[in-house]
């Protein structure tokens, strides 16, 4: 199939480029977006050449700033099953990198908010520029990370994801280090060097080991099964039912603040 919204190109040495290509929208999501790396991540999985996937997005600024606006329009006046089908494609997207038996190291040249997060959340490894900026924004629109947060709880751990999960407040790249979101962070120059050493050791490999190691590392990490992610989906749907919900998103589109803030 051909995409429209993301890329992907395989080199020789087979190492596959997941691009998100709405540059013009800092890489926001929309429902073909997360349809179209569903699709790539299943084209990934099956093709035995493939050794290692970055994840990166076009443009310097951003790579990936969460949802894309229009979408969440059509998500304001959409029934809760809709939403609910919307929210679940999300999940099942994320939770097919989180398998993907393949090393995903994600390229992030820029800033991510909101379902960027979920996006680096599920990485093998996250490399991104210094002066990035990051957030869960959701609270922000009356909102919650719902859909995201298992996969965002996996990679921080509760205690540290507590710090960010419910502020909304933005933080860079040395506290998402710290905050085990990130490995490092690095000049942009420097950026495709360090990705580089990340690649490598994967060429040295046996593919068939590292896929079954990182299923160990999957197995024994943090339960993100049916019943989990059936959980986010309906808290998500409900939240949307909210007054909170119907304000902040209203005063979002409004450019005003919500009547909290």
């Amino acid at each position: 199939m051909d995409f429209e919204t993301i890329t992907l190109k395989t080199d020789a040495r087979g190492v596959a480029t997941l691009t998100l290509d709405r540059p013009e929208k800092h890489n926001a999501m929309n429902a073909a977006m997360i349809a179209e790396i569903a699709a790539a991540c299943g084209r990934i999985a099956a093709d035995g050449a493939v050794r290692v996937l970055v994840l990166t997005g076009n443009g310097e600024r951003s790579f990936c700033a969460g949802a894309d606006l229009n979408w969440m329009r059509e998500q304001m006046t959409a029934d809760r099953e809709t939403r609910m089908h919307q929210a679940r494609g999300l999940a099942d997207m994320l939770g097919a990198l989180n398998t993907l038996p393949k090393p995903v190291i994600g390229k992030i040249g820029g800033n991510a908010f909101g379902g960027g997060i979920g996006l680096m959340s599920v990485c093998d490894v996250a490399l991104s520029v210094e002066g990035a900026k990051f957030g869960l924004t959701e609270t922000r629109l009356g909102l919650i990370p719902a859909t995201i947060g298992p996969y965002v709880i996996a990679r921080m751990g509760e205690a540290r994801a507590r710090r960010v999960f419910m502020s909304s407040r933005l933080f860079e790249a040395a506290e998402a280090k710290e905050l085990g979101l990130l490995a490092r962070a690095v000049i942009p120059e420097a950026l495709d060097a360090a990705v580089e050493r990340e690649i490598a050791p994967y060429l040295a490999a046996s593919p068939a080991a590292v896929a079954a190691s990182k299923a160990l590392a999957r197995r024994l990490g943090p339960v993100i099964d049916d019943a989990v992610i059936d959980d986010t989906v309906q808290r998500l749907a409900d939240t949307w039912e909210t007054a909170d919900a119907r304000e902040g998103i209203a005063a979002f589109f409004e450019k005003r603040k919500a009547n909290w803030g």
